[in-house]
């Protein structure tokens, strides 16, 4: 884990736990966001909706139903889906979703910043931004890592092959025929 910066907002901690891997995409719920900014989820979307242009589709997109359940199922499984149905639309009185949630990646999170105006969304920005960047270190550390690894990998391979081969070789060694020890008769 990474340590907590003593002068952030949110603790370094919980950001990492809110951020998730889908479509290849290293992601926030907007749920989450608007937690950490201090507004609901719906002044949120209202603001991007307002803002359209300014999140294309690699910084922000909509969970499928598929992708929703299964973010649902790792993260509680208290948690349910409550979506408006096509007969009947669920009651407010009893909360949840209405709409499948939207997602947003590194970029969005940055646009965010400048839909929502205030210093505690700047501060909670700066905060987010440099759990992405750390979490890229750490995964272009472990490719570095994991290179080193195959580079050995391949190395010891090879001498290996050269001991295996050896080894074959002598189990492989055809029989030569053996002498006879003692006294052979002579005719």
């Amino acid at each position: 884990m990474l340590k907590n910066n003593s002068k952030s907002l949110v603790p370094t901690e919980f950001i990492e736990r809110k951020i998730y891997f889908i479509r290849g995409h290293k992601v926030m719920l907007d749920s989450d966001l608007a937690k950490l900014y201090g507004v609901s989820t719906k002044r949120l979307n209202e603001a991007v909706k307002r803002n359209k242009k300014r999140f294309p589709k690699d910084f922000m997109f909509q969970l499928s139903i598929k992708e929703t359940e299964d973010l649902i199922s790792s993260r509680s499984r208290f948690v349910t889906l409550n979506l408006r149905s096509q007969i009947a639309t669920s009651s407010l009185d009893y909360g949840g979703r209405r709409y499948l949630p939207y997602v947003f990646t590194e970029q969005g999170v940055a646009m965010l910043s400048s839909v929502l105006n205030s210093n505690k969304a700047i501060e909670v920005n700066i905060a987010i931004m440099r759990v992405f960047v750390r979490i890229r270190q750490l995964m272009l550390s472990h490719k570095d890592i994991a290179r080193r690894l195959d580079d050995l990998e391949k190395k010891y391979d090879h001498q290996f092959s050269a001991v295996f081969d050896a080894i074959r070789q002598l189990i492989t060694e055809k029989e030569k025929p053996k002498n006879k020890i003692g006294f052979a008769p002579q005719k």
